[in-house]
């Protein structure tokens, strides 16, 4: 509980481009797992 509301006043003072960062992480991380998913579906067929 308490961690979770640390966390959220930690992600609020953060700098812009610190979450900037971490959005073009995640979306590189989606496109890999994406890609991925795609792969293994193709090698089934």
């Amino acid at each position: 509980m308490g961690n979770s509301l640390h966390n959220k006043i930690y992600l609020g003072r953060t700098p812009f481009y610190a979450s900037r960062r971490m959005r073009v992480i995640l979306a590189l991380t989606l496109a890999a797992s994406i890609g991925l998913a795609w792969l293994a579906v193709r090698s089934f067929k």
